[in-house]
């Protein structure tokens, strides 16, 4: 008797972790988490902790093998010894919703479908097909949809006019954003933000919902602009796409954040229940945007968006929000697979395809590059001159850097120091916020314009320091004469010559020449060559052509309005690519008489 009652039961966390060893092995995750994965069930990881993770799973198991509820202490020493086993293991990555598949013929592409089953699509150089088993790890949120399979392969044209039919976009538009879908089953590149713009009514947060969805499925495709970066973290983190709806200004904080979201953000903070430990949070993502106007951007943000501009819908075109989702809801299984079929064969063609010159987004234009050789479009060609374009409307909100742009325009070169640039161009009468106050802040904001300036034909070079006292550091600036690009052609005809940049006097920012430090001089020289400086940042006017066939009827193209002419006030060329409350003079001028 006395030796029965000497033996223990298991205690309730030994119970839990047999349960436990019985159904899932646990997992360490790249991301520095502890994963479980059921065994024998589907190639998806789910948490240790949350509601719909492991401890709940564990409590359910428990009482329908017990009947009785297992105490909270049990559960925490429980999977404490989980954790521990895990700790143990190799880290391995956890993916969401894409991956990329190192095989020996080479690299895959895996695109978790979010079912229960942990179905998958698999996508190489040679084709895709769904499968029933992942080769990878992928985890869920509660903003992981389902998605519904793709249609069979090889209908592309029949999957690009589905797409091209729900747009009201632009031909070159159109083409872009095929592209941008296509690089954002890339899951290993820097992708552009899509940034759709156009005025009220156009469509802009329907479509950009639309394409959210054929890439990563969500209850909510659209989000509000986050208040913080921890916001943004819990969001971004949520999704592989992310899109923020209506956002009529990025402060600076989200301007820096979406670009470090871009290549790789990672945001390091403390650990909860610790004193010295931290948590870091590091992740790639596919962003979008709708807005009418976003504002002044950041020249870096600038360089990393890829802009889609909306058109108007007209009333005899205007569909209800039940008929554009059941068009979409029909169309989606063929645009997906067409979809499929470009990135298969960009895979293809990538390896062979290299360019001479690389924009900011390299990876992105080499995927152009591709997208390019396979449907003979330009797309390359429409990215680098709508690139072009946002650099020139940039200037349009950055007063003081086109107040520098017009004066170099009107002297061709000038040599000096920021604090004699500054005096020699008068702020407004209503001075703009961003307008500089002193020569350091002045100095500040041109170098981070540089490579605006620079895209305009506009160099900026060390020119060593003053002869007097001072010892001031000299610069000088110069406007090169740029050829400008041929107008891009639809591919139905034959395209015109382009005619390539010279740029070959183009310097970057701090970089020292020969100089014997002269003082500050006005040098009138080269004043011929002003205009062509300041005209290639409007060039590569974009020609729609004809839609395929499509569900909804042709939009109406309208473009916006471009103020070109002669300054009334000081006799120099001007060209601008959007309206203006000063028509007639040059940017120079209407700050400097603005009342």
């Amino acid at each position: 008797m006395s030796g029965n009652s000497d033996e223990k039961k298991p205690s309730q966390a030994t119970l839990l972790i047999e349960m436990a060893d019985r159904r899932v092995d646990v997992v360490a995750g790249a991301d520095g988490r502890s994963y479980a994965v059921s065994r024998g069930g589907p190639r998806v990881a789910f948490p240790l902790l949350r509601k719909d993770g492991l401890r709940a799973q564990l409590a359910r198991q428990y009482y329908a093998e017990h009947h009785s509820v297992p105490s909270q202490s049990a559960l925490t020493d429980a999977i404490s010894v989980l954790e521990g086993r895990a700790m143990d293991q190799s880290p391995q990555d956890i993916n969401l919703r894409l991956a990329t598949h190192r095989t020996e013929t080479g690299e895959q592409v895996i695109i978790d479908l979010g079912t229960p089953d942990g179905r998958c699509v698999v996508a190489g150089p040679r084709g895709w097909h769904v499968t029933d088993q992942s080769p990878v790890l992928f985890r869920r949120t509660r903003l992981t949809s389902p998605m519904p399979d793709p249609g069979p392969a090889g209908n592309t044209d029949r999957g690009l006019a589905a797409l091209r039919g729900l747009l009201n976009v632009d031909e070159p538009a159109f083409r872009l954003v095929v592209g941008w879908l296509v690089a954002a089953m890339l899951p290993d590149i820097p992708h552009p933000i899509l940034a759709a713009k156009g005025e009220q009514g156009t469509g802009k947060s329907t479509a950009l919902a639309m394409l959210i969805n054929l890439i990563d499925p969500s209850p909510a495709p659209l989000r509000s602009l986050p208040k913080d970066i921890k916001t943004w973290a819990t969001v971004a983190s949520a999704s592989w796409a992310v899109c923020l709806d209506n956002v009529s200004t990025i402060p600076m904080w989200l301007s820096d954040t979406l670009c470090k979201a871009v290549t790789g953000d990672g945001l390091v903070d403390r650990a909860l229940y610790s004193d010295d430990d931290v948590s870091v949070l590091s992740f790639r993502r596919l962003i979008a945007l709708t807005s009418i106007d976003t504002g002044s951007l950041a020249s870096d943000l600038s360089e990393r968006m890829l802009t889609a501009e909306f058109l108007p819908i007209k009333g005899d075109q205007r569909r209800t929000d039940a008929e554009v989702k059941a068009s979409f809801d029909r169309a989606a299984p063929a645009i997906r697979a067409a979809l499929l079929d470009l990135l298969c064969q960009v895979l293809g063609e990538l390896p062979t395809t290299h360019l001479t010159e690389l924009p900011r987004m390299a990876d992105f234009a080499r995927i152009l590059g591709a997208l390019d050789r396979i449907m003979g479009w330009e797309t390359l060609h429409a990215y680098r001159a709508a690139s072009e374009i946002s650099s020139a409307d940039l200037l349009d909100a950055k007063p003081f850097t086109s107040a520098v742009a017009d004066f170099i325009d009107q002297r061709g070169s000038w040599t000096g120091s920021i604090s004699q640039l500054l005096g020699l161009i008068p702020a407004p009468e209503v001075r703009p916020r961003s307008w500089p106050v002193d020569a350091t802040r002045a100095s500040g904001q041109l170098k981070r314009d540089a490579p605006v300036l620079r895209s305009i034909g506009i160099t900026v070079e060390e020119a060593g320091r003053s002869k007097d006292r001072h010892r001031r550091q000299l610069y000088t600036f110069t406007a090169h004469a740029i050829t400008v690009q041929a107008t891009i052609q639809p591919p139905q005809t034959e395209s015109a010559t382009t005619t390539p940049v010279n740029s070959q006097n183009t310097l970057p920012w701090g970089q020292q020449p020969d100089t014997n430090g002269a003082e500050a001089t006005d040098t009138d020289s080269a004043a011929s060559a002003t205009d062509s400086a300041r005209n290639t940042s409007s060039t590569a006017a974009l020609e729609p052509t004809e839609p395929a066939e499509a569900v909804f009827p042709q939009l109406s193209e309208s473009a916006p309005p471009i103020e070109a002419g002669t300054c009334t006030s000081c006799a120099t060329t001007f060209r601008r690519s959007e309206a203006t409350t000063h028509p007639t003079t040059c940017t120079g001028c209407a700050h400097s008489h603005r009342t």
